[in-house]
This record gives C-alpha cells, structure tokens and sequence, in this order.
C-alpha cells in the first residue's frame, strides 16, 4: 500500500531491496513523500565494514550506486536520515575497518575482542594457547596448604591466570582470602593486580613494569633476605623472578600451577587470519603457539603488523623471525589497545 507508505507520517525503514531502491524512492514519491525528504542507505549495519550513503529520497538510489553499496543493507527515509553526521559515532570509531587477531586463551580473549569491537574494529578471536590447571597436583596441594598456614612471607603471582587458579587452589583447602591476610602478596603488573583483587586479594606489591625483573626488583625492595617466598607460575616459565629472589637471599619455593598448551585453529579461522591487519600477542607462548599453529612464521598474514604487550614477549617474537610493529608502554591489557590505536591513528 504505497499511499499508506508515502502518507506515514513518521520514518519508513525498508530492509534489503538496494536492487529495488530507484523503485520504491519512485512510488513514494509518485504518492506524495517529498523528493527532497532526507534518505540514508546503511550497508553492513554495526559490523566494521558499515558504510553509510546520504541524499534526498529523489536521488538516493543514485547515490547508492554511485556509493558502490551493496546488501546486506537497510534504506532509511525521513526525518531521521538527517541525523546521520550528528549519530555517526559508530562509522567514527578509531578502529572501524580494521581486523584484530586475538591469540590469548580462549577464556581471556573475549574480553579483548569486545573492548576491540567497541572500538569498531573486527577481533578475531584466535586463540593460540589453552591453559591447563595443575592446582589438583600433589606439589601443589602441599605448597598452597603451607601458604595457607602462614609459612610464606611473601607470594608472587605472575599472571591474571596465575592469580584465578591460586585462588581456586586456595579454595581447595576449604578457605578464602582471608587466608593470605598475614602473606604479602605481590602481583607482576596491574592486570594481575586486578585478577587478584576480583577474588578479594589486594596486592602488596606491585612494580610499575610488568615483566619478572621488574617484579624482582620490587620485592627485593620490600625485603627478601631471609623471606621464604612462594612463586605460583605456569610450568613454562623463565627463572628471572625465582633466580632474583635467591640471589638476594630469600628462600624461594616454585610451584607450576598451570601449564599452557598449543590449541589448534581451524581452516576458517586461519582464512580468516591470512588477511588480518593486527595480530596481537600477550605473551611469549602465544607468540610460539601462534606459528606453530599457522605452519610457521613463513605462514604469517602478510599485512598484519604485530602488537607485542611487553619486551619479553616482543624478544620471543624476534627470535622466531618476526618483525614487531609496535610494544606497549603499559604491558597489560589496557597498554596493549592504547598501543594499537595509537599504531592506527598513525596509519
């Protein structure tokens, strides 16, 4: 009923139809919407690729076509289309039209991917690693149950997965927080720090670099010599923190409470990664576990620039062949997204 169409007062939202445009934008008008009435064209609505194409209802399937857009696409006519410079935050985003390869575990990479999507870019989540628990270990039982007895002076959690998989070792014991009220507790860098304090434990210590000798430096500051001190780690780990802490003279007991494994990506996340602008990396496994799981470096989307969240992980990185694009300042999370927009605003 094109009359009734044409005579609605308010905004008409036509779904699909970019073939039928300069049809439909005919018969409203052939029944009396205005030629002059404000139309917009949206093409692949909320997704990083959307465009938008403007012009009065007369001529926007011109525009549209001039515009080269293509369905999946919605036409907007009315008043509403003229709000478009004024709401277009979403085709402002700093990162619309990028694609992001996630590599974090997969428990961790979609809080990543939505802070990217937030910002307009498209994450793919690609996770190269996956923790495993080692918490239901002997050692480890042996070493949480003298943490939770007040054996240790000091604990040193070196990841925000190292900080989640304490606290459930410690709540294997039947206990909580409250159970490390007498330990000092230092954490590798904020985003740690934050794990912890989600799960009720406040960090003593916490160094402004987010990397072992950092955290080593920090401690020793407070008071090693003589401390017994508990470092819970993943399996894989480098001994700078444990050999730091020796050397000036505490008593360091090192227990692996989870390990990280290669997890394989499948053929559409690989087609998927092949033509990537980021790839991020937040470690050095997921540096190791990403190549591995593309066939090699030799493999490695071609364009994709590489986002390293601190020295270490950007010195594995080189030793494998790769070219490190940008390190953030700030080595968590929070550091590794302000590194990236700052590298595409560059761009």
């Amino acid at each position: 009923d094109w009359a009734a169409l044409a005579a609605f007062p308010g905004t008409l939202v036509f779904y699909m139809g970019v073939k039928q445009l300069d049809s439909v934008a005919e018969r409203l008008i052939d029944h009396g919407r205005p030629p002059d009435q404000p139309a917009a064209v949206v093409e692949r609505g909320t997704l990083p690729q959307q465009r938008t194409v403007t012009a009065p209802l007369s001529s926007i399937a011109e525009a549209a076509a001039a515009g080269g857009i293509e369905p999946p696409a919605i036409t907007v006519v009315g008043d509403a289309a003229s709000l478009h410079e004024r709401l277009a935050w979403f085709e402002q985003a700093p990162l619309r039209g990028k694609t992001v390869a996630v590599t974090r575990a997969r428990a961790q990479a979609s809080a990543l991917a939505a802070a990217l999507a937030a910002l307009g870019a498209e994450a793919i989540e690609a996770p190269a690693i996956r923790i495993v628990a080692r918490i239901e270990t002997e050692e480890v039982g042996e070493a949480v149950a003298r943490l939770v007895e007040g054996e240790y002076d000091i604990v040193c959690v070196t990841s925000p997965n190292g900080a989640e998989l304490l606290y459930e070792a410690v709540a294997l014991e039947g206990r909580d927080a409250r159970a490390l009220a007498g330990t000092t507790v230092a954490a590798i860098g904020s985003g740690t720090a934050a794990a912890l304090l989600e799960r009720g434990i406040k960090a003593d210590i916490v160094p402004p670099r987010a990397i072992a000798e950092s955290l080593a430096e920090a401690v020793v500051e407070h008071g090693a010599q003589g401390k017994r001190i508990l470092v819970a780690r993943a399996a894989e780990a480098r001994d700078a923190l444990p050999d730091a802490l020796a050397g000036a003279g505490a008593v360091v007991d090192v227990v692996p409470i989870y390990e990280t494994v290669r997890e394989q990506l499948d053929q559409p996340t690989l087609e998927a990664i092949a033509e990537t602008d980021y790839v991020t990396f937040t470690s050095s496994s997921t540096v190791r576990f990403f190549c591995e799981a593309i066939g090699g470096v030799g493999n490695f989307p071609p364009k994709a620039r590489v986002i390293s969240i601190g020295p270490i992980t950007t010195e594995t990185a080189r030793e494998l062949g790769l070219s490190v694009d940008v390190e953030a300042t700030q080595h968590d999370i929070d550091g590794l997204v302000a590194a990236l927009l700052a590298d595409a605003g560059d761009g």
